[in-house]
């Protein structure tokens, strides 16, 4: 038994919330360790453990934390049940093949930090994988899983817009801690189609490109051609990369209108948006993060 308990930190990462947090619960609620340790260190049982989650799952619900804690106390012991895949109403986190136990168990923890709306645990979260990991491994593996889970979650239900807008917030405030290597070279121009909202990705292109060295200077959301058009005139960029998410934004007629500068500039489109029948043959599609990430810093003068 001894060897099942587990230590605040632990039971922390299980259920995507902050270790204050659970501190704060046994505080005021009386939910807490029940165990110890050799050496009479508090530890969770498994008996605690489900407890807990079923505190969480009542809290996701609605229900005010005091009245989660009671029914929570109040239901029968038992052994806590299967990790959900982010602990919010059953529906899944996509996870890619190859993800190990440990990524799987992060995509977890942070979905269901980002669905109780715990700020500090989902900064947590992200600024340890992109400290590890980079930006690269980190979006592929951790963040935009839980950005399409919380997505498609949205699209069924039409809930979780503040959980959408909580998560991006944390992320792009943790991307701007990213360490940058020092610039060299020409900049490339980053760019949301006209009326496409969804930035997050151009910022963390942003982070991914300082990381090699490539300086990106970030228009952010909607931007409009003329915009676009003036910025490439003021900084002869070394690429342009225009993001589209959706396929209202994705026609790119426009496109073809963005003058030429000297020396030349090479034009990278990326995001499932646009209509890849169309796209002039000039025009390099990427189809993943890595790949643009690639494209972008591996043109000739990009270092």
């Amino acid at each position: 038994m001894r060897e099942a308990q587990l230590g605040v930190g632990a039971v922390a990462q299980r259920l995507g919330v902050a270790p204050s947090t659970l501190r704060t619960w046994d505080r005021r609620y009386g939910i807490g360790p029940s165990g110890r340790s050799a050496g009479g260190h508090r530890r969770y049982t498994p008996a605690d453990v489900a407890r807990l989650e079923t505190m969480q799952r009542q809290i996701l619900t609605g229900v005010p934390p005091q009245e989660a804690a009671r029914v929570a106390l109040e239901a029968p012991p038992g052994e806590p049940p299967a990790p959900r895949a982010h602990g919010a109403g059953g529906n899944r986190v996509p996870l890619k093949a190859d993800h190990d136990e440990r990524q799987a168990t992060e995509v977890r923890g942070l979905a269901r930090a980002a669905m109780a709306l715990d700020a500090s645990a989902t900064a947590g979260t992200v600024r340890n994988a992109l400290r590890r990991d980079g930006v690269v491994r980190a979006w592929d593996d951790l963040i935009a899983p839980v950005l399409i889970g919380i997505g498609r979650k949205h699209a069924a239900s039409g809930d979780c817009v503040e959980v959408e807008h909580l998560l991006s917030a944390v992320v792009l405030g943790c991307l701007a801690e990213t360490p940058a290597a020092p610039p060299n070279g020409r900049p490339v121009l980053l760019a949301c189609a006209p009326e496409e909202q969804h930035s997050l990705p151009v910022h963390a292109l942003a982070a991914a490109l300082a990381e090699t060295g490539v300086e990106a200077l970030t228009l952010g959301a909607r931007v409009p051609p003329p915009a676009l058009t003036a910025a490439i005139r003021r900084t002869g960029p070394n690429a342009v990369f225009v993001w589209s998410q959706t396929a209202e934004t994705g026609d790119p007629a426009w496109l073809a209108e963005l003058p030429a500068s000297r020396p030349p500039y090479r034009l990278v489109v990326g995001g499932p948006g646009w209509n890849r029948d169309r796209l002039p043959p000039h025009i390099t599609r990427v189809a993943a993060f890595p790949e643009a990430v690639t494209a972008l810093a591996s043109l000739p003068g990009a270092l």
